[in-house]
């Protein structure tokens, strides 16, 4: 909880908001933290992607299977997205959830608006950017009540993004704190599907399933008993919560390229369907269940021998 007290007071300090050159201005969030990459980021060379559980102020454990990344949801639970810019200079980064755009609520393409990070900064974004000083909480909930449902785009529920790009080189010194980007206009931008597998992962997948299955089987006969995994239910998606203080000021930000620099995903589901997808082990149930297991020892025991 310390460092999201941190992340709070850091928001105050008003992080500037891009705009890209032929865009609509953009309201995004960015805060200059330091970040350590943990279990559960998905990182690479030029950025990183972590979600974090704010009631418990940790970062939910990343499981992986066939190239993609999956995180455990839980409806009702508040989360927040630390994104962050592990090189040396600016990055654009712009962020969808359930296949909409975070900052402006479009059904998201990398060319829109983003947060951009200063050199090796980090941010925490947790809400909907509602002006340049709200946000709606994110939370895990039922697929009714998601925000993409409720606008009528409930196809892509279940995953976060991030497209970062580079910088265009600038004459201008550029402040040294966090800010956002507008989008670009209706140019096509190659299309990144980061959490989508490929045919030969789709064909692995078959063959990993296959053989999960088989060992499943051979461990039907041994103790302990794997219990049945759950039917899979309802898939979750995000919900648009509870008004929060958040300010952001505009920038302007220039992209190297139509196309972005690097794409990172991080899927989510109950826990109960990610156990019948075979992400998460079934829970394990004893054969002959004791209601007292301590029972019948009423005296101190003797130590170890030396």
């Amino acid at each position: 909880m310390k460092s999201m007290r941190q992340s709070t007071q850091r928001e105050t300090r008003s992080p500037q908001l891009a705009a890209a050159p032929f865009a609509q201005r953009a309201t995004t969030a960015a805060i200059a933290v330091a970040c350590a990459l943990a279990a559960g980021t998905a990182t690479a060379a030029m950025g990183s992607m972590e979600i974090l559980s704010r009631a418990e102020g940790r970062t939910l454990p990343v499981y992986k299977q066939d190239g993609r990344q999956w995180i455990v949801g839980t409806p009702g639970e508040e989360y927040g997205i630390r994104v962050c810019n592990t090189t040396g200079e600016r990055v654009l980064a712009v962020m969808s959830v359930d296949g909409i755009n975070i900052v402006s609520g479009e059904t998201a393409s990398p060319s829109q608006s983003g947060y951009v990070l200063s050199a090796n900064e980090c941010y925490e974004i947790n809400g909907w950017r509602k002006s340049n000083s709200t946000t709606a909480a994110f939370y895990f909930t039922e697929l009714p009540d998601a925000y993409a449902t409720r606008t009528g785009r409930p196809d892509n529920v279940g995953v976060i993004g991030v497209a970062f790009f580079r910088e265009k080189p600038q004459r201008a010194v550029w402040k040294d704190s966090p800010k956002i980007a507008a989008g670009r206009p209706t140019e096509p931008a190659a299309r990144q599907d980061a959490g989508a597998p490929s045919a030969p992962a789709a064909a692995a997948e078959a063959q990993s399933n296959d053989a999960a299955r088989a060992r499943g089987e051979a461990a039907a006969a041994s103790a302990p008993i794997a219990a049945p995994a759950p039917a899979p239910l309802a898939k979750i998606g995000t919900g648009h919560g509870r008004y929060e203080q958040s300010y952001v000021e505009n920038t302007r930000f220039e992209r190297e390229s139509a196309a972005p620099n690097l794409t990172l995903a991080i899927n989510y589901d109950r826990r109960e369907n990610l156990v019948a997808m075979g992400v998460l082990p079934p829970p394990v149930a004893s054969r002959n269940g004791n209601p007292f297991p301590a029972w019948p020892r009423r005296f101190v025991p003797d130590p170890p021998t030396r």
